[in-house]
């Protein structure tokens, strides 16, 4: 039984048993009894990862934002290496967004079963109106309105308002850069404190993810299915377009994104840095944690790619807390596709909304496995979607974790070896030295 020792194997088994009891439970009619007995503890874990958002956003931003304040000597490489660290994000968004509008795999269920998934997760069609028209009586200039918050406690009260949470935390970093040290360090040990509580947090959380991916699998395996099990074949084949998707966009990112930037910026090959940073791919893989990974990534960087330990030692921890972009290109993948699942429409101002916030929220975004559906609450939420939709996408988000890790470990790397080589801190005869001769 050692397999359980594992979470990902235990919320893969969750994911396969909850499937399994969802098929049985449709077949032999026990709908009130899977809605009575099993959903409500999808429902608990639900509520404890919308818990955690606020504080998991704070801590974390607020903590990698003022530690900037103790690296003076580096703050124009801080500077250079955060900008592209957002614009590459910037870019992942783009990619995934593109990806989910051409593809829209959200399209492959029918008509009928969508009309019950809006009741499911809206109520009714007069709440999913409302919500549509809210959307679209919005102004232009609305979005960078609702960004600043008129009252700290009610944004961080509501999961919607959770773009303004990013302007808050990212207002009382730069804040606290602006304090002398000896009077900031207090306010900057409670919010490492937070960040390091939320953490545990998400860690006990997801001890009871089996269960709870268990029970929203089953639950939404019975609610499309309701009197008709072909209708889980529809599901089926809308998820695997849906993963296609993912992985398309990262692909996308991986090979074009990156491989431009080694090209023009590096004097590197992508085959090269490919396999010197081919052991901390494989951590990331199957770790799903760029935290895990930072040891394996900073001495594959350093001995295997020629970057300096002064360049290394900064850019790679400050990439784990705020690079996410295979995270980033995932969240908008999946909040699209569960509008396009929904039957909504998402005008391109709400678009441009999930964009954003997918951007600023990734910068707060914990590197430990369990975030990214945290995050994806937010960022439905934030859009006026329904939270519970992921739902539909969380019984396969362990295997699209393990692949967008790996992504943002790359992408850590790619931008440690150009602001290495940009600062005169990349050493091509220690790469030749340390490159494997049998490859």
């Amino acid at each position: 039984m050692t397999w359980y020792k594992h979470p990902h194997l235990r919320i893969i088994a969750g994911l396969i048993l909850g499937a399994l009891y969802g098929l049985v439970a449709t077949f032999n009619g026990w709908i009130d009894f899977t809605h009575d007995w099993v959903s409500p503890f999808g429902e608990i874990f639900l509520s404890a990862l919308k818990f955690i958002g606020v504080p998991l956003i704070l801590g974390a931003l607020i903590t990698g934002i003022a530690s900037l304040s103790n690296m003076s000597k580096l703050s124009r490489i801080g500077g250079r290496t955060i900008a592209i660290y957002l614009i590459t994000t910037a870019i992942a968004v783009s990619i995934g967004l593109s990806a989910v509008n051409l593809i829209r795999p959200g399209d492959q269920i029918p008509e009928s079963l969508r009309s019950e998934l809006q009741i499911t997760y809206y109520g009714s069609d007069t709440n999913r109106d409302e919500i549509l028209q809210k959307a679209r009586d919005r102004g232009p200039l609305q979005m960078i309105v609702d960004i600043f918050p008129e009252n700290a406690f009610m944004s961080a009260s509501d999961n919607r308002k959770m773009l303004q949470v990013v302007m808050i935390a990212v207002f009382v970093g730069i804040g606290l850069i602006q304090i002398p040290n000896s009077q900031s360090k207090p306010l900057v040990d409670l919010f490492s404190s937070l960040s390091l509580l939320t953490i545990r947090l998400v860690n006990i959380i997801m001890l009871i993810a089996p269960i709870g991916v268990f029970a929203l699998i089953a639950s939404t395996i019975i609610n499309f299915a309701g009197d008709d099990p072909s209708r889980i074949s529809d599901l089926m084949g809308a998820l695997g377009l849906y993963m296609m998707t993912v992985v398309i966009g990262l692909s996308i990112h991986l090979a074009v994104t990156y491989g431009t930037m080694l090209k023009l910026w590096t004097p590197l090959s992508i085959k090269t840095f490919l396999r010197g940073i081919g052991p901390a791919q494989l951590v990331a893989f199957s770790t799903s944690s760029s935290g895990a990974t930072l040891p394996v990534s900073m001495e594959c960087a350093e001995s295997k790619l020629g970057v300096s330990e002064e360049i290394s030692s900064f850019v790679l921890p400050l990439g784990a807390t705020i690079n996410m972009d295979g995270a980033a290109c995932y969240q908008a993948v999946s909040a699209v596709f569960i509008a396009q699942s929904l039957g909504v429409e998402l005008s391109v101002m709400t678009q441009i909304t999930i964009a954003l916030t997918t951007i600023l929220a990734s910068i707060g975004s914990p590197s430990v496995p369990g975030a990214g559906p945290i995050m994806l609450i937010l960022i439905l939420e934030s859009a006026g979607l329904p939270g519970a939709g992921i739902g539909l996408v969380l019984g396969v988000d362990r295997i699209l974790d393990m692949i967008r890790t790996t992504t943002n470990v790359t992408g850590d790397a790619v931008v440690a070896v150009v602001i290495a080589n940009t600062e005169k801190q990349l050493s091509p005869i220690n790469l030749s030295e340390n490159q494997p001769q049998h490859l």
